[in-house]
This record gives C-alpha cells, sequence and structure tokens, in this order.
C-alpha cells in the first residue's frame, strides 16, 4: 500500500506494512530452515537470516514471487565472504535511491533493514573456536578460567551471520 500523505499512513489512516522487508525476511528465513544449520531459536540463526534478508531485499532483483536459479546464483556471489559484502550492504542502506533501479519498498522497509543491519554491526557473539576439533592441546597449569576467557574471540553478528547465509544458498 503506497502512502498518499506524508506522515506515515495511508488515506485510511492505517499504518504503512513493510511487505518487502518482511518478505525478504520470509526468504531468507526458509532457505536457513531447508538447509538445517543452525537452530532457529540461536543467535548465530539470526544473523544468518538478517544477512541473507539484508542481500535479498538490496540485491538489483528486489523482492521476487520467487527465488530463480539465475537469482540464486546473484546471492551466492553477493554472499561471498569478505569485506566486500559490508561496503556494499552500507552503500545500499546509505543511498537506496542511488543505487539502481531496483525496488526498495517504503520507508518503514528501509527502517526494519537499517535496524537489522544496526544489531549486526554492533552486536558482537562467541566466534567458534575452531582449534577444539582437532586433538586437546595440553595447557600449562594455573591458567585455568582466564586463559580460556582470554582465548575466545568475539566477532560482529554479521561475520558469522555471512558464511551461514552463504552455505544456506549452497545448500538449496
Amino acid at each position: 500500500m503506497r502512502p498518499e500523505r506524508q506522515d506515515g499512513t495511508s488515506g485510511g489512516g492505517q499504518l504503512l506494512v513493510p511487505m518487502a522487508w518482511m518478505y525478504a525476511e520470509y526468504l531468507a528465513d526458509e532457505l536457513l530452515r531447508t538447509g538445517d544449520l543452525m537452530e532457529p531459536s540461536t543467535l548465530e540463526y539470526r544473523a544468518g537470516r538478517d544477512a541473507l534478508a539484508l542481500t535479498i531485499f538490496l540485491s538489483d532483483g528486489g523482492v521476487d514471487a520467487a527465488l530463480p536459479a539465475a537469482r540464486m546464483d546473484e546471492l551466492r556471489l553477493l554472499t561471498a565472504y569478505g569485506a566486500a559484502w559490508r561496503g556494499w550492504i552500507c552503500e545500499r542502506l546509505d543511498a537506496p535511491e542511488a543505487a539502481g533501479p531496483a525496488p526498495r519498498g517504503t520507508d518503514p522497509d528501509l527502517a526494519l533493514a537499517r535496524a537489522a543491519w544496526r544489531w549486526l554491526e554492533e552486536t558482537e557473539l562467541l566466534a567458534a573456536d575452531l582449534e577444539a576439533l582437532g586433538p586437546p592441546r595440553r595447557e600449562p597449569m594455573g591458567e585455568g578460567a582466564e586463559a580460556e576467557e582470554a582465548a575466545q574471540v568475539w566477532t560482529p553478528a554479521w561475520q558469522l551471520g555471512l558464511p551461514l547465509g552463504h552455505l544456506a544458498v549452497h545448500l538449496h
């Protein structure tokens, strides 16, 4: 529903519904659920869903009724891990009108997309300890909890969510 007035309501006094963002979030959720990579109640899952939803919402194709094979290939390329994705997201969110001909939805859509990006940027999650997969290391005595806490690596949520979303796209 398009606004007829500038105060955020339509002519009937109803609030605008951010359908483009909600649909992008739904598609991202479906991709992650079918991949069965993570329990949906975890913060890592939310990070993956938000990263994938942002990619779907801001991509050149906009939010279509379905994700055809060409669109999945585009999502694979866009979610390939690296600093380029972060820059791409920031550029698209900062200047949506200059980002190209893709439909961007309404102001409430952009507000939710920006809120998701803020959460992904500002929330730090504990990264997995990949060394724990190998044989156990011998720790010197006396280090205990302080050494374990110092070895923990906290990272912005998008750095964990992006690879999760990328893997979900590959598995689809």
